[in-house]
This record gives C-alpha cells, sequence and structure tokens, in this order.
C-alpha cells in the first residue's frame, strides 16, 4: 500500500512539474515594451485590463476576430484575437506570441500579441 501511495504522490509531482514548465511565466508589458528582441516569436502571458477594442462578428457564421488593447498597470499592448474582442473593463489573463510591425485593418499597431488563449478573472 505504502508503494501504491508512493507512486501516485511521484506521479503527481511529475505532472504539476511537467505542467507548470508548459505554461509561460506572467510578463509585465513594461518588461516586453522595453527589449521587444527578447520577446519576439516566444510565447508570453500578461494579465491586466481590457480598453480599447475594434472586432468583427458576422452572425450566423463563424467569423470573428478583431484587436483590443490591455493595460497591465506597467504599459499596454495590443491583442489580436480570431475570437470575440472582450468588452472594455475586461479582467483577464492573455497567453501568446509577441509579433512586431502588424498591421489590422490598414492600421500599423507595432508591437502586438497574438492571442492563443484567454482566461477571464473573476471581480
Amino acid at each position: 500500500m505504502k508503494k501504491v501511495k508512493f507512486v501516485l504522490v511521484l506521479g503527481s509531482v511529475f505532472l504539476i512539474a511537467a505542467f507548470a514548465a508548459g505554461c509561460p511565466k506572467r510578463t509585465s508589458i513594461a518588461e516586453i515594451e522595453s527589449n521587444p528582441a527578447k520577446y519576439q516569436n516566444k510565447e508570453v502571458a500578461v494579465a491586466g485590463i481590457t480598453g480599447t477594442s475594434y472586432g468583427l462578428s458576422i452572425p450566423l457564421s463563424d467569423k470573428s476576430g478583431g484587436i483590443y488593447k490591455i493595460d497591465d498597470g506597467t504599459g499596454s499592448i495590443w491583442v489580436i484575437t480570431d475570437r470575440i474582442v472582450p468588452s472594455k473593463g475586461s479582467k483577464l489573463g492573455v497567453k501568446g506570441k509577441i509579433q512586431n510591425g502588424i498591421s489590422y485593418n490598414g492600421k500599423n499597431y507595432g508591437l502586438v500579441l497574438i492571442e492563443s488563449d484567454r482566461k477571464f478573472k473573476k471581480n
């Protein structure tokens, strides 16, 4: 019985460590802005409050997406998404890759985060 418990505990520790290693560490937007080359094409996680957003949603189709700004208190960055944009004032965490020189709808947004995942925070 002790052997089974040991194997279960060891397996759980291994799974938690593997999961944690696969998650990007939260990075401040100020840190990304101060050294964008370090984060270019790298996956990062940021958290903050959404500001301005521009979205596209076509009723009765699966077409949606847009761009929104997120502010973490140290700075703000534009986020490009293929999902419906969050409403202004939403608290959320975003994971994705940093890109530079991105244009959307004819406007250049410079440094952006290409969203791969998003989690809303409860108020």
